[in-house]
């Protein structure tokens, strides 16, 4: 799938969309896995995530929603990840199976 494919995507007029669509498009690097996850497990793991990230205090964006969204979809999951231009944002993509629809984003800035 291509830059452009992707950020058409990222259309949704959330605040972390926003972001992951100008990180895209301004020179981050994209990719999206092959295959899917059952949403329950990736709901758990990110829950798991969730509370890591509060108790370290490392930033995120769009966490507590993607875990909600997760957590409710019920079909699987495919996911994709963009890097920012610079590294110091991560964020993650969760699509549906065939990669045309957004469920779900989330960002976590990288330590430096």
């Amino acid at each position: 799938m291509e830059k452009d494919q992707i950020a058409d995507l990222l259309r949704d007029g959330s605040e972390v969309t926003a972001l992951v669509r100008a990180a895209l498009l301004g020179g981050g690097v994209g990719i999206l896995w092959d295959g899917a996850t059952a949403s329950e497990s990736l709901a758990k793991v990110y829950r798991r995530r969730l509370g890591l990230t509060r108790r370290t205090g490392q930033e995120t964006l769009g966490l507590e929603r993607a875990v909600e969204l997760l957590s409710g979809y019920g079909s699987p999951i495919r996911l994709g990840q963009v890097t920012s231009p610079g590294g110091h944002w991560v964020y993650i993509l969760f699509l549906s199976e065939d990669a045309e629809s957004l469920i779900a984003c989330t960002g976590v800035r990288q330590p430096r």
